[in-house]
C-alpha cells in the first residue's frame, strides 16, 4: 500500500487522524531507505509542534501490572481532560518482526477513548532500535497534541535504560514478593527511577506493603539524587481499584515542576537529543560502509576476521573503522 504524503499525514497528525497518525509511526519505524528519507522530511517539518508533552517512562517485572496501571491511570488524564499516547515496547519475534504482546487488547477500555492513542511499538529483536524509533514515534504523538505520552518498558535490562533516556518522568511499578523486598532489584534501576509506586496492595498485605516501602526508602537514601531536591517517593496502591493513581498524576506534576524550577528540564531533553544523535552517527556510518562498493570489502573482510575469532572482534572494528575514517 503506498505511503501517504507528508502533507497528508501532517493534516492527519495535527486533526487528530488516528489512522494516519499510526502511519506516520510506521514510516518512521521502517528501515527501508526511501521512508527513511521521507520519514526525516516528515519529523523536520513537525519539530515545530513538538516538546509541550510529559514523557513518562513506566517500567516494571513482568506481573506487576503494568498495563492496568497504564491503562486507569491514562482514563484518569483523560477524565481530567489530557490527552494520552501510549508507546508500549513489545518483545518481537524474531520472525516477523511484528509485536506478539498486542497491548490494545491488553488495554481494551483505554483504546476506546476518542483523547487516547495506544500503539504497540516492536523491538525488532534489537533493544538498541528502541529508543531512536520510539523517540521520533514520541515527537509525532506530540504533535498530534497529546498531553501525556506513556513508554512502557519490556522490563528486561537494557530497555529500561533507553527508555529513561527519552522521558522525563521514569517510574518504576514494583509488586511485593517473598522473602527479601530488595533482591532482585538492580541497583542500576534504583538510580534511574523518580517515582515508585508499590502496585497490587490490599488491605491483607497492606502490612507488608509498608514494610516494603521502608526498605525501598532506606535503600534510595544511600543513592545518589537526580534531581536536586527531589527525594524520590515510594506510593502505595492498586492499579486494578484506582487506589494511589492520583497520587501518581499529582506527584509527577510535581517532579516535572521541580525540574522547571531549576532549568534543568530543558536541558535534560537537549542531552537526551544528543544522545540519539549519537546513535544515528553510529548507524549511518555503518549504513554507509555496508554500501558503498569501496568499504564493503573492508567490512566484510574484517567482519569475517571477527566470527572465525582471527582476532579479537573490537580489534577488528577498530582497523575498519580507521581505515574508514582514513
Amino acid at each position: 500500500m503506498k505511503t501517504p504524503s507528508n502533507q497528508d499525514l501532517i493534516n492527519g497528525i495535527r486533526s487528530g487522524d488516528k489512522r494516519l497518525l499510526g502511519k506516520a509511526i510506521t514510516l518512521v519505524e521502517s528501515k527501508k531507505a526511501e521512508h527513511r528519507n521521507q520519514a526525516d522530511e516528515l519529523l523536520k517539518e513537525i519539530l515545530t509542534f513538538t516538546g509541550k508533552s510529559i514523557r513518562v517512562g513506566i517500567t516494571g517485572v513482568p506481573g506487576a501490572g503494568k498495563s492496568t496501571f497504564i491503562e486507569n491511570f491514562g482514563k484518569l488524564a483523560v477524565a481530567q481532560g489530557k490527552k494520552v499516547a501510549v508507546l508500549a515496547i513489545d518483545p518481537s519475534s524474531t520472525l516477523n518482526k511484528g509485536s506478539i504482546l498486542g497491548d490494545k487488547t491488553r488495554m481494551e477500555e483505554l483504546s476506546k477513548e476518542k483523547n487516547a492513542f495506544i500503539r504497540p511499538s516492536p523491538t525488532s529483536g534489537f533493544l538498541g532500535g528502541i529508543a531512536n524509533a520510539t523517540f521520533e514515534s514520541m515527537l509525532i504523538c506530540e504533535a498530534a497534541g497529546y498531553d501525556y505520552i506513556l513508554i512502557e518498558t519490556v522490563g528486561v535490562g537494557q530497555s529500561e535504560v533507553l527508555v529513561s533516556d527519552i522521558t522525563d518522568v521514569f517510574l518504576f511499578l514494583k509488586i511485593i514478593g517473598g522473602g527479601d523486598e530488595l533482591q532482585g532489584i538492580k541497583r542500576g534501576i534504583m538510580e534511574m527511577v523518580d517515582l515508585i509506586f508499590i502496585n497490587k496492595v490490599e488491605e491483607e498485605n497492606r502490612l507488608k506493603a509498608k514494610n516494603t516501602k521502608v526498605e525501598l526508602m532506606r535503600a534510595l537514601h544511600f543513592l545518589p539524587s537526580k534531581e536536586k531536591d527531589w527525594k524520590v517517593p515510594v506510593l502505595l496502591g492498586s492499579a486494578l481499584n484506582n487506589a494511589g493513581l492520583q497520587e501518581v498524576y499529582e506527584k509527577i506534576q510535581e517532579f516535572i515542576d521541580l525540574k522547571i524550577t531549576h532549568h534543568s528540564f530543558e536541558e535534560t531533553r537537549k542531552k537526551q537529543a544528543e544522545k540519539r544523535f549519537d546513535y544515528w552517527v553510529q548507524e549511518y556510518i555503518l549504513q554507509k560502509a555496508k554500501s558503498d562498493k569501496l568499504t564493503e570489502s573492508f567490512y566484510e573482510e574484517h567482519k569475517k576476521n571477527a566470527s572465525e575469532l582471527k582476532s579479537n572482534p573490537s580489534t577488528e572494528a577498530k582497523i575498519f573503522v580507521e581505515k574508514l575514517i582514513g
